[in-house]
């Protein structure tokens, strides 16, 4: 192969590799809202009932988790999305550990038709923006 052959294949993996990379963070053809931590505790102050879902796995969510939410892992979101049926109509938190399985989440609800607000950077965020973690035994 030549090399200008093999550059023009490099330079469109790598745009192939870059556009799957912000597709999975809910940078680009995202139809849901994305919040920073900041907004999230400012949202749950203001409205202490508002819906949070961790989707991240139950060790993680032992580990520490926001008062209040609830587990719902990324892997079994679709089998009970009847358990947020209440919900349907107004926003939902969703975060994971950084931000990516909660915009997967994010995209599920979305597609059922809730509201979801995607928390950026997930738990790592919320820590450092000096949120109240629990743990679970």
């Amino acid at each position: 192969m030549s090399k200008k052959v093999l550059n023009i294949l490099y330079w469109g993996a790598m745009a192939l590799l870059l556009t799957w990379f912000a597709y999975t963070k809910g940078w680009i053809f995202a139809d849901f809202e994305s919040i920073s931590p900041k907004q999230a505790l400012e949202r749950i102050e203001k409205n202490p009932n508002i819906p949070i879902i961790d989707v991240r796995t139950p060790k993680e969510f032992q580990k520490g988790h926001l008062v209040d939410a609830t587990l719902i892992p990324l892997d079994k979101l679709e089998a009970n999305l009847n358990k947020l049926a209440a919900f349907k109509k107004e926003p939902i938190l969703v975060y994971c550990r950084s931000g990516s399985r909660s915009v997967e989440a994010s995209r599920i609800l979305k597609k059922h038709g809730f509201i979801p607000l995607n928390i950026k950077n997930g738990i790592i965020g919320l820590i450092g923006a000096h949120a109240a973690i629990v743990k679970t035994p």
